[in-house]
């Protein structure tokens, strides 16, 4: 499950679903990932995006190993100590895999949240004091994982972002934002969310793209023409080539060629 859960950070599931598969099948466990040279990896990796993730779930894998025995550990603390590992990952492993009662906060979450308790059609940026409220609203009879499914499916099926469905909604009895007579978020809240969609194309994010792809695809180290190719703007690739060696994420060698992490 942490493989699926980085995997399908700011991923659709769709691109992930065959990707993961694949990995399961070549690195069935902690310790086989463990042994993959960050090359491999990377290539494995193929166009998901952040391709950092890729080199975080391999230094997670060699913690992983080396700390626990080789087995994913259940404790959320634990779990936050991993390589990579964030709050909402930690948490949906611990709840998801291992069945603890504890928060788990989404963008789904978090809009469920906003619309029922506070009464908001829009969320604010993401805060820590989220996961308290979200916990407060946890039964403690042992269902709680369950409740935490419900109401991320609730979010990214019935209580969509844009046009939610409140007339098939099964809590709309309890719902503060009904009760307040559904009001639409204000001018200065709807532009902030605008602002906060991140765009892609053009950005130095997809020149890196392009990069790691030429480097994906070469067997062998690539000249710097080979990177000229996949962008017009000259600062703005060079930009993104270094930004990529300073990630560890590409390496120059001494004839000057660039190739993926050994």
């Amino acid at each position: 499950m942490l493989l699926s859960e980085v995997m399908s950070q700011q991923t659709p599931v769709a691109r992930v679903a065959p990707i993961w598969e694949e990995w399961v099948r070549r690195w069935p466990d902690p310790a086989s990932f463990a042994a993959a040279g960050a090359d491999e990896v990377l290539r494995a990796w193929g166009t998901l995006g952040y391709p950092r993730r890729a080199l975080r779930l391999l230094e997670c894998a060699r913690t992983i190993v080396a700390e626990h025995d080789g087995e994913v550990p259940a404790d959320v603390d634990a779990l936050l100590a991993l390589p990579g590992i964030g709050d909402y990952t930690a948490r949906a492993i611990a709840c998801f895999h291992f069945g603890q009662n504890v928060p788990v906060v989404d963008t789904n979450v978090r809009r469920v949240h906003e619309r029922l308790i506070e009464g908001n059609f829009l969320q604010p940026p993401a805060a820590k004091a989220e996961l308290k409220k979200v916990a407060a609203l946890l039964p403690h009879d042992g269902t709680g994982p369950t409740v935490s499914v419900a109401v991320m499916e609730l979010g990214a099926t019935v209580c969509t972002a844009r046009s939610p469905e409140c007339e098939v909604c099964p809590v709309r009895a309890h719902c503060a934002w009904q009760a307040a007579g559904r009001p639409a978020p204000s001018a200065e809240d709807a532009a902030a969310a605008k602002k906060r969609v991140q765009k892609f194309v053009g950005t130095d994010r997809q020149v890196r793209g392009k990069i790691m792809a030429v480097l994906r695809s070469a067997s062998e180290p690539v000249g710097m023409g080979a990177i000229d190719a996949v962008w017009p703007d000259a600062s703005q690739r060079s930009r993104a080539l270094f930004s990529l060696i300073e990630d560890g994420l590409a390496e120059q060698n001494e004839d000057g060629r660039f190739h993926l992490p050994g």
